[in-house]
């Protein structure tokens, strides 16, 4: 019978050295759903535009479109402000979170910051483009190398969407501030037409002192009532 031949320390070492040149990769790190550096900044805009959104219907310009309840009711009209102004914040804040999970914005920015700190720990590190052999990198490696442009193609995306947002904001506010100035202009003619019938009470007042027309008028609506049909 043959003896199985001894193992060879030279080929062992070989095959050591041939996985020392092409180690396996380590699986990479599954994308954490904590808002990174780009999506803490898209958040503090929006939070900002939001602030400033807000901050623009201040209760000096909101009780300058409605005088009468500004000096009668004051604190009733500062209530209907202050819900307002927190109805407005809470939907938009709302709308802008369904936007953040419907598009996954928030893997995807963390995405593009690890892919950033990693070309730039290679740029730091002197490595070219091609210092990482093409066969070393698993489908997952090869398939994220190819998601740099399309990450940059859904923040254009969800650039535009946020203009798209800005622009009605904007249009929604001109449409509340013209109906605010109707709703002056209303109030404006209310308060002449009640200045007129408090000119006319004053008027007649003065001219019957002691209520003889009122009078004359009551004892003749009492004469006319019995012949009025029924």
């Amino acid at each position: 019978m043959a003896s199985t031949p001894a193992s060879d320390p030279t080929n062992t070492a070989r095959r050591d050295g041939n996985q020392d040149d092409s180690p396996s990769p380590p699986p990479a790190a599954p994308v954490p759903l904590t808002p990174g550096p780009r999506a803490s900044r898209l958040q503090q805009v929006f939070s900002q535009a939001l602030l400033h959104t807000i901050r623009t219907n201040s209760y000096a310009n909101f009780s300058s479109c409605f005088p009468t309840p500004a000096k009668h009711v004051p604190r009733s009209l500062e209530s209907v402000w202050r819900q307002l102004n927190a109805k407005l914040e809470e939907s938009a804040k709302a709308e802008f979170d369904d936007i953040l999970h419907e598009r996954g914005v928030v893997r995807g920015l963390n995405e593009l910051d690890r892919l950033v700190g990693e070309a730039k720990h290679r740029r730091e590190n002197g490595e070219g483009a091609n210092s990482v052999p093409a066969h070393t990198l698993t489908a997952k490696e090869l398939y994220q190398a190819h998601l740099t442009p399309i990450l940059a193609k859904a923040q254009s995306s969800l650039d535009s969407q946020t203009e798209e947002v800005q622009r009605k904001n904007i249009q929604l506010a001109s449409k509340v501030e013209s109906q605010k100035q109707e709703i002056q202009q209303l109030l404006a003619s209310l308060e002449a037409v009640v200045g007129d019938i408090e000119g006319a009470v004053e008027s007649m007042r003065e001219f019957d002192a002691d209520d003889v027309l009122r009078k004359e008028a009551e004892q003749m609506d009492e004469e006319i009532r019995p012949s009025r049909p029924s």
